[in-house]
């Protein structure tokens, strides 16, 4: 049995454009999630900048930031034993079309750009964007 873990989850623009928040939320509801905090905001480019730093030398950096902070997102914090790697699992391949079926991204997801999902990819680095956007 692993640990209890937390992760970060971001529902994306383009998927809170389409009002699927829900759908996703209910998703890992019924995978097992506790939903522990919750929040729709909207964040500045240079906030997503500050997010995304560790792609920071990657061609596509600038348009993942213009692209996170183009519309309002929902992030979360989920938990359930092995998280990070469950919701890995949920989300699926970064590209949907190349996604499991049953899986969010395969689902929802329109292009690798706009997969609709973010999810932390390590239990370290889920503390710290956990962190970037619960402070308190």
């Amino acid at each position: 049995m692993s640990d209890l873990e937390q992760t970060l989850s971001i529902i994306k623009p383009d998927a809170v454009q389409r009002n699927l928040d829900l759908q996703i939320k209910e998703i890992f509801v019924n995978n097992g999630f506790k939903i522990v905090r919750e929040k729709k905001i909207q964040i500045t480019k240079s906030e997503a900048e500050q997010f995304y730093k560790v792609h920071e030398t990657k061609p596509f950096y600038s348009d993942l930031c213009n692209y996170l902070s183009s519309g309002p997102i929902v992030v979360m914090i989920l938990e359930k034993n092995g998280a990070v790697l469950a919701n890995r699992e949920i989300m699926g391949a970064t590209n949907p079309s190349e996604a499991k079926e049953g899986t969010i991204r395969k689902k929802f997801g329109i292009s690798i750009d706009k997969n609709s999902v973010h999810g932390s990819d390590s239990v370290e680095n889920a503390k710290i964007e956990i962190n970037f956007f619960f402070k308190d």
